[in-house]
């Protein structure tokens, strides 16, 4: 069965891969990653806050005396000068240590001279580079237009500095997020990656804080990507990644018809480790013979809205068919 994809502008033998985590800090689990078939490596983010003497950079202790209940909660100030150096170390180990695509992940959210960086991760040994474009928009004095042409100034940032693949890791969340990823795919990105997950913290009501337990994704978290998916496959040049919600073949199966090319893992792998990997490749060959088809690329975007004449419409119609499918006590 052919499973083949092209993501990045690299020729894979399947679209499954570990996506950021904590994996990539362990060089024996990227080895059995490896060894179970990830068709690619995505590194653990290098964050912006944890490259030192970045202009701009404003340290967390900074914010220690400001009136908000989870200051306790913020790193310790020797604990994040640390990063770059140890990253750089990593990724040459990794590169050393497999032969598939490693892919750097590099997170932040401003324009500045933290972005040189990224020139180190393909000199360390990267083929590709994830920018994760991670910003909350919190401040009531900026406008979508400005949150949005900062990150399209990160990615010109990142791209003229590297000659490997870029691909933007965003969020779902901004204003108008079709006209916003055509934007982002003129200025030429090998790949955009749905979604990123704002961790949202509940309240310890007992200390009057935050609780910042992280809790690993489930299904309830694929239909967004899923959706999005759908709708931009069919005009964006630049390949597509699912990332978030994905844990079953079926799971697999729906981020591949919805058109995404490469499908990220994280929770499945963290709950049960990297075998988790080779048994949805095989069911997902199993799957594709079972319903007659010789390759994965015939049900790529098959249930994208490419062949929709009128998408607006279609969201609606289904949103009030999804409405009236409820019955009480079901």
């Amino acid at each position: 069965m052919d499973l083949s994809t092209t993501y990045l502008g690299f020729e894979l033998p399947h679209p499954l891969m570990p996506g950021a985590s904590p994996m990539a800090g362990d060089l024996d689990l990227v080895r059995r990653l490896e060894d179970a078939g990830a068709a690619a490596i995505v590194m653990h983010s290098l964050f912006e806050e944890q490259i030192a003497g970045a202009p701009g950079f404003r340290h967390p202790a900074a914010h220690r005396q400001a009136r908000c209940p989870a200051h306790a909660h913020l790193p310790a100030p020797e604990g994040t000068t640390l990063g770059t150096d140890e990253y750089l170390e990593q990724l040459r180990r990794i590169k050393r240590a497999v032969g598939v695509p490693v892919i750097a992940s590099l997170n932040g959210t401003s324009l500045g001279g933290w972005l040189g960086n990224v020139r180190l991760l393909e000199e360390a040994g990267a083929d590709a580079i994830e920018l994760n474009v991670y910003a909350l928009a919190m401040n009531a004095q900026e406008s979508a237009q400005v949150v949005e042409e900062r990150a399209i100034g990160m990615l010109r940032a990142v791209r003229a500095r590297v000659h490997v693949p870029v691909a933007v890791k965003l969020s779902p969340f901004y204003t108008s997020l079709a006209h916003f990823a055509r934007r982002l795919d003129d200025e030429g990105p090998d790949g955009l990656v749905l979604f990123n997950r704002f961790y949202q913290p509940g309240i310890d009501v007992e200390d009057v804080a935050e609780d910042t337990e992280l809790r690993l994704s489930g299904h309830s978290e694929l239909p967004l990507r899923l959706r999005w998916l759908a709708i931009l496959a069919p005009r964006l040049r630049a390949s597509l990644a699912a990332s978030g919600g994905v844990h079953t073949v079926a799971d697999v199966v729906q981020a591949i018809m919805a058109g995404a090319h490469a499908v990220q893992l994280v929770a499945a792998l963290l709950r049960a480790g990297p075998e988790r990997l080779m048994a949805l490749r095989a069911q997902l060959g199993e799957w594709l013979e079972e319903h007659g088809y010789d390759s994965l690329r015939q049900i790529r975007g098959s249930a994208s809205l490419g062949a929709c004449p009128d998408p607006q419409a279609c969201e609606r119609v289904n949103y009030m068919r999804m409405l009236s499918s409820w019955r009480a006590g079901r």
